[in-house]
This record gives C-alpha cells, structure tokens and sequence, in this order.
C-alpha cells in the first residue's frame, strides 16, 4: 500500500510519536517496573516503535508485532537488534484477516469488525477519519508467540478496538500487560478486564493518555479500574499485574 496518503500517514505518526526522543527515555524509565535486563516483553501494534525502544532501553529482548507493510519496513530498518519484528497481527486464532487502514491516519488502522463506524458513531474526533483502504494480514496469538520467543514478563496491546480478542489468544497468565482503552469503547476495555479476571489473580491500575504515570495510588480490582476508566473520560492504557 503506497502513495502519497500512506507516505503522509506514516510521518504523521512519526511526528506525534518519535519527534520528541526524551520521551521514550521517560517510557524506559517506566517500564523498568516491570522489565528487568534479559526479560522478554511483547509489543503487539508496534506502530513506529516508541513503545518497543523503550522496552529496550529497559533491558528486555523485544518481539514486535506491527502487521501494516509501510511500518513494518521503517521499524526493519530501524530497529536495534534488540527488537525481533515481525509483520503479524495478534487476534484469538492463527490464520489471515482483513485490516480496515486509515492511511491519513494510520494510528487507528484496525482488524475490528466495525471499528470505524461505530467509533464515529461515539466520538467526534473519530467522524473526520476515513478508513480507506484493506490489507490482508497475517495473524498469530500470543500463545503461540510465546511457544517460540518464550514467555514474556511485559505485554502491551494497542490495536485499536482488537485488544479482546488478542487475550483471547493467551491461555495462560502473563506477569504484567498493558491494554489500549478507549472511552467510546468501553465493552472493550470491560471483555479486557473479564477475561485477564478469569486467568489470573491480577490487580489494575490506570494510565492517561502519553504520560508514563498511574493515575491511581494503589493497584485495584477489576470493578474499581472499570468506574476510574469511565471517570476518567480520556483514552489512555490500563495496566495489569499479576499478584503473587
């Protein structure tokens, strides 16, 4: 998928993402709660990377999933060979799916069913972006993601109302994971929740937006991270960690 669209996409993200270098340096900061050098994270929705560099910096050997080809060709060539890229998408199963890309806005590029729509339908911001183009990817799961690299001690999740159906591809419990939640996409962020619930003992906690720092001063249960989410009324990423 090429042209002037697509260039245009990927600098956009480029400039929101990596034209601010210190903040990834921030991210590692933030990530060493989790991450200890030689630990394995997972990056699935790698987009340009900021999110895979800082897994690095803080030690870990990264495994990034970013299935969007023009992506997947600048983190190739950009990444430290600390980070292992790959041009897969996560979802329940292995097989192929069909992506609805936003070439202007390729952020918000999704495998979900009606992603588009409905979040045009709930949210303004979202009502001026076309999905304008398909690729077709391939999909693997975490389960098997991790029968080959091993088992992560970090895995974030940013697929753009996908997030789901990638645990659902996990069978068994992580240490921590990171998960998009979007307010007009509460019923994500809620089968989220239910289903880290029903594999482990974990505790949640609360990110907004870009801002490397947890909103809540102590890890919670899922009912409480669902009500501070709603409060919240910003998109950002709930954390899980597993409790001993």
């Amino acid at each position: 998928m090429t042209g002037l669209a697509t260039t245009l996409g990927l600098a956009r993200s480029l400039a929101i993402y990596r034209a601010r270098p210190w903040r990834i340096g921030r991210l590692a900061t933030f990530y060493r709660q989790f991450l200890s050098p030689g630990d394995i994270a997972f990056d699935i929705g790698a987009h340009v990377g900021n999110r895979a560099l800082a897994m690095a910096r803080a030690g870990a050997h990264v495994v990034a999933l970013e299935p969007q080809a023009p992506f997947h060709a600048f983190l190739v060539r950009t990444m430290p060979s600390a980070v292992t890229v790959l041009p897969l998408a996560a979802g329940p199963v292995e097989g192929e799916g069909s992506m609805a890309v936003s070439r202007r806005h390729p952020t918000v590029s999704s495998l979900a069913p009606g992603f588009g729509a409905a979040m045009a339908r709930r949210d303004a911001s979202f009502r001026n972006v076309a999905w304008d183009g398909e690729q077709l990817v391939r999909v693997t799961t975490l389960d098997a993601l991790r029968k080959v690299h091993g088992n992560p001690a970090f895995v974030k999740i940013d697929v753009e109302g996908y997030e789901a159906d990638v645990l659902a591809g996990l069978s068994h419990p992580v240490p921590a994971l990171a998960f998009e939640h979007l307010p007009a996409a509460a019923d994500v962020t809620r089968a989220c929740v239910s289903r880290l619930s029903r594999l482990g003992p974990y505790r949640f906690n609360l990110v907004s937006g870009e801002r490397p720092a947890f909103l809540l001063p102590a890890w919670v249960e899922g009912a409480t991270i669902l009500d501070a989410a709603a409060r919240s009324g910003r998109a950002g990423d709930i954390y899980a960690r597993l409790e001993p």
